[in-house]
């Protein structure tokens, strides 16, 4: 269940209460769900009963026990519990990890994406300077993911070299005659002139100029090309050639992914187990937060947290492809099906994201 789905089915549950006449508050548009802070328990949280409780005439607690046996009810919830002043704290069931692979893998790279277009509008317009426009480039086809229809402008026409190597485009240049209620100058740190960023190639250079925060100056050294663990681009684009290489092992061996339990049977030893359970329950975490994180990146028109989420999913499918395929004379389980499915869906996140920053995902690496 995303974080999309789980919002929907906290109002659905609140919308039950209200209709049963147990609460009296008008039902918003949307739940926001969030991971549990630190101290907190369960999959996601929720401020929902805060948000209504003085609406409904009721102590935030009274309405957040009245949610949760409504939320206990709904198909995918384990368990709805109440902790400090009023927040529901959503444990999900064994079920809604086969389900959400399922559905990135049939939704495959527009797991995330809102269709049909929402109908919103959006201006992003950048100074002459090369890391500006790359971060609007990225952030058009970010805000495209998600049902909105934008146009870019700078105030001078690219360099013909911006165009030819990064693969920018630009829908127009010069002041926009005047400001429009959704005009967006995006102003990034500059990105130093030496090391030249376009002698690194398209997709090494718009990485080494997504990846930092806006107002952190990026760096443009040869590190973006290493091969090695310590460039968070090769770890990316390594994880995503991995996930193709383990079906393509499989495929070898006579099996298929198949979504369902992945974390059994398990290793033999106990501590691999359990290294093996955390290990896939971060990447489910990861691949469940895809969508809140291109709807935030699209909001806040900010390619660089889809960057540090793609290397948060790179590093959860590192952590346990090592137990997606049979080990020595092991024959090929249910368990091997789920966690090649659940591999795939890795890979299916890793190119979906990397192809919304303008960066290849190569099978092979």
């Amino acid at each position: 269940m995303t974080p999309e789905e789980l919002s929907r089915t906290v109002l659905r549950a609140m919308r039950r209460a209200v209709d049963a006449g147990e609460l009296t508050a008008t039902v918003p548009e949307r739940a926001h769900v969030e991971r549990p802070g630190p101290g907190g328990t369960g999959d996601y949280a929720t401020n929902l009963a805060l948000r209504i409780a003085r609406e409904a005439a009721a102590p935030p607690r009274r309405v957040a026990e009245t949610l949760s046996a409504r939320l206990a009810a709904e198909p995918g919830i384990a368990r709805a519990d109440v902790t400090g002043p009023g927040f529901l704290n959503i444990t999900l069931d064994d079920d809604s990890a086969p389900r959400l692979v399922q559905k990135i893998l049939e939704e495959g790279g527009r797991y995330g994406h809102i269709t049909p277009d929402t109908g919103a509008l959006a201006q992003l317009h950048t100074p002459h300077d090369l890391r500006a426009v790359v971060v609007a480039d990225a952030a058009r086809r970010i805000l495209r993911s998600q049902g909105v229809l934008v146009r870019v402008t700078s105030d001078e026409a690219p360099d013909p070299e911006w165009v030819e190597v990064m693969g920018v485009r630009i829908d127009g240049h010069g002041h926009p005659a005047a400001p429009l209620s959704h005009l967006t100058t995006l102003r990034p740190a500059p990105a130093p002139r030496t090391p030249d960023p376009l002698r690194l190639g398209r997709d090494a250079a718009r990485w080494a100029l997504l990846h930092p925060a806006p107002h952190d100056r990026p760096r443009t050294d040869d590190d973006h090309l290493a091969q090695r663990e310590s460039n968070p681009l090769f770890r990316v684009r390594y994880a995503h050639a991995r996930t193709r290489a383990l079906t393509r092992n499989a495929a070898d061996l006579g099996f298929t992914a198949a979504p369902g339990n992945a974390h059994a049977p398990g290793p033999a030893d106990a501590a691999a187990h359990d290294l093996a359970d955390t290990a896939a329950h971060s990447l489910l975490t990861a691949l469940g937060d895809h969508p809140t994180v291109l709807a935030a990146a699209a909001r806040h028109h900010a390619p660089d947290r889809l960057t540090r989420h793609l290397v948060r999913t790179a590093d959860a499918f590192l952590a346990q492809a090592g137990t997606v395929l049979p080990l020595g004379d092991e024959k090929p389980s249910a368990a091997h099906r789920a966690r090649l499915a659940l591999a795939e869906a890795a890979g299916t996140v890793l190119a979906g994201g990397l192809s919304l920053l303008g960066i290849s995902a190569p099978e092979y690496l």
